[in-house]
């Protein structure tokens, strides 16, 4: 019932991450011999993230603060609801204990250099040009989207020649169809044409050309990214990035003493477990350094991301404090 309540206001993506952490707490009553919600007290809930702390759980692990806050941000507005439809006492989600974090501590400090996606880029297109991984990792990092609105483009959504009066020059555009599976994060609000240059367009173009299968999705759309069964899931997008930020796939030594023939992470399943390896959201905070390092206004970088100042300031704006310094002191006239 509450996830039903919740579509109108959640994309399908966030809904399964809800889905996700609550199985968690099913778990946790189902080994409590819990069967109805009205037994719980502050002492249980607070029995639950312990446990949930501590990795229970079928298929899980230990988790940080930060993770477990969210969790438990989960679980609360469930109870919440709960509490609105009368199946606990009203007050139930107050009792949830979330952690306090300490100033920070809810972003992560993981990126991708943005040297290091560029030598990636320039190892993609000398061998392995306009395949799919180059589309991909070339598209993230150019345009700084979402694992969602990439998967989301279709051969329509794609303007190589320049032809559409909104843009001037290639561009792609981003647009929000929820009801044929490629929701965008923000919704309508995410509809967006972002601007392409013309080597990127070639090698787009290329790629519809030769190795991009030739398929349709589920909902009969040709979507740009395709495998042979359609649409790319976004646990291929994401497959993608570990592989090709392991140091080892371009034939760099290990930074970690691991031996390559030893090590799992040289595995196409386990190169997650990497140390080096970035995920898609990685990506997009290099992209978002590597704008703010060459002083692109805010508001550009705002609407090409399609995300507010404060999110980018807080979770993708990677400068240290020396670069944000000297970069305040090329725009002071008494410096």
């Amino acid at each position: 019932m509450y996830l039903e309540a919740k579509q109108d206001d959640l994309t399908e993506a966030t809904l399964k991450g809800q889905k996700y952490r609550l199985q968690a707490f099913e778990q946790w009553c189902i080994e409590e011999g819990i069967e109805n919600l009205n037994v719980l007290t502050g002492r249980d809930l607070y029995a639950y993230r312990v446990w949930r702390r501590e990795g229970n759980g079928d298929g899980r692990e230990s988790v940080k603060p930060v993770t477990l806050r969210g969790q438990l941000a989960t679980l609360k507005g469930f109870l919440r609801f709960c509490g609105e439809i009368e199946a606990v006492p009203k007050d139930l989600h107050d009792k949830v204990p979330l952690p306090t974090l300490d100033v920070g501590e809810d972003v992560s400090e993981s990126t991708l250099d943005p040297e290091r996606a560029q030598a990636i880029l320039d190892y993609l297109g000398r061998y392995e040009y306009a395949s799919r991984n180059h589309i991909i990792v070339l598209l993230l990092w150019r345009t700084g989207c979402r694992t969602g609105g990439l998967r989301a483009l279709d051969l329509r959504d794609v303007d190589l020649e320049g032809e559409h009066p909104a843009v001037n020059g290639p561009a792609i555009h981003f647009v929000h169809r929820p009801s044929t599976g490629t929701p965008l994060k923000n919704k309508e609000r995410g509809e967006r044409w972002n601007r392409i240059g013309a080597h990127v367009a070639q090698a787009i173009q290329d790629y519809i050309d030769s190795p991009r299968d030739d398929v349709r999705d589920d909902h009969g759309r040709e979507p740009l990214l395709t495998t042979q069964h359609g649409r790319p899931n976004p646990s291929t997008i994401r497959s993608t990035l570990y592989r090709v930020t392991r140091p080892c796939w371009r034939g760099e030594e290990c930074p970690h003493d691991r031996k390559p023939r030893e090590c799992e992470a040289t595995q196409m399943k386990k190169a997650s477990q990497c140390p080096s390896s970035r995920s898609p959201h990685d990506l997009r905070s290099g992209r978002v350094t590597y704008y703010r390092k060459h002083d692109t206004p805010r508001q550009i970088v705002r609407d090409r991301l399609n995300a507010s100042e404060d999110i980018l300031d807080k979770h993708y704006d990677r400068r240290s404090d020396r670069q944000r310094a000297e970069q305040r002191s090329e725009h002071l006239p008494d410096l």
